[in-house]
C-alpha cells in the first residue's frame, strides 16, 4: 500500500499525506498496493478502459492535465521520469521529516524501486512531481482508490481517486502551501476525471495538523477506519460539495 504520512503542512508541523496507509513500511503493505498489475478477472471487467491506451489511462492521462492557477502560484503535475527525477525524489525521501512516515530513506535504489513499481504497473498509481511556478517542490501519487487495498476498508465507489503528497523542501513548509495545493489538486482531479465523484485521503488520527490541512482543503471527515499500522481519519472531497467546502 502506498505510504501513509507525508510532509504537507498546516502551520509548522509536518502533516500526513492523503491516500492509503503504508503499514509498517515499504516492505509490507507497500507491496500489497504497489504490485500494480490488476487481476485478470478485473481487467476483463474494466475492458477497454485499461486496454484503450495503457499506462495512466486508468487515471485519464495525468500527463495531459496541464498547469493550473492556484492562490499560491501556477501549479503543474508532471509524471515522474526516473532518469530525470530520481535524485530529487530520493533526496526528499531522506529528509527526516519525510522518512519518518514514508520509510523510503536510503540509497537512490530504494526510491527507484518504489517509483518503478508504479511506472511499470498498469497505471493504477501515477507518481508525479508538483511544479510550482516552474520549480519542482513536491511529490504526489495519484491513484485509483477503488482499485487499492484501501477499498477493503471503506465503501468505495467506482473511480474514487486517492492522493499522496509530500512537500519536498523545508523552505516550502509551514507556509500554507500544503492545504492550498491539496484543494487545488483535489479539484483538478474532479475537473479532469469526470467519472470520479470523490477524492479520498486517510491521515493518521493522531496527526491533527494533517487532519486540519485536509479540512482546510475542503475535505470532510467521513469515518474512522482501521488500516494496517494505523487508525485513520477517512477524509473525502465530494464533487457535489466542492463549492460549499
Amino acid at each position: 500500500m502506498p505510504p501513509t504520512d507525508a510532509s504537507t503542512d498546516a502551520g509548522t508541523a509536518p502533516v500526513t499525506d492523503l491516500g492509503t496507509d503504508p503499514g509498517p513500511g515499504p516492505g509490507t503493505d507497500n507491496e500489497d498496493t504497489l504490485d500494480l498489475r490488476l487481476p485478470d478477472e478485473l481487467l476483463a471487467l474494466l475492458g477497454s478502459e485499461v486496454e484503450s491506451a495503457g499506462g495512466d489511462d486508468l487515471l485519464d492521462r495525468i500527463g495531459g492535465w496541464g498547469p493550473i492557477a492556484t492562490p499560491v502560484g501556477t501549479f503543474h503535475l508532471v509524471p515522474v521520469r526516473v532518469e530525470r527525477d530520481l535524485p530529487l525524489v530520493s533526496r526528499w525521501m531522506n529528509d527526516p521529516a519525510v522518512a519518518e512516515f514514508w520509510e523510503l530513506a536510503g540509497p537512490e535504489s530504494v526510491a527507484e524501486e518504489h517509483l518503478r513499481r508504479q511506472l511499470d504497473g498498469d497505471g493504477r498509481s501515477v507518481p508525479c512531481l508538483g511544479v510550482l511556478d516552474g520549480a519542482p517542490m513536491s511529490y504526489w501519487e495519484i491513484y485509483r482508490a477503488d482499485l487499492d487495498l484501501l477499498a477493503r476498508h471503506y465503501p468505495a465507489r467506482p473511480h474514487d481517486t486517492g492522493l499522496h503528497l509530500l512537500v519536498g523542501g523545508v523552505a516550502n513548509r509551514g507556509r500554507g502551501l500544503g492545504s492550498a495545493l491539496l484543494r487545488a489538486v483535489a479539484d483538478l482531479v474532479l475537473d479532469r476525471r469526470p467519472a470520479c465523484a470523490r477524492v479520498v485521503a486517510e491521515p493518521d488520527l493522531r496527526n491533527m495538523p494533517s487532519v486540519a490541512a485536509f479540512l482546510s482543503a475542503g475535505f470532510r471527515f467521513s469515518a474512522e477506519v482501521d488500516l494496517p499500522g494505523k487508525r485513520a481519519a477517512l477524509m473525502v472531497r465530494d464533487r457535489s460539495l466542492r463549492d460549499l467546502l
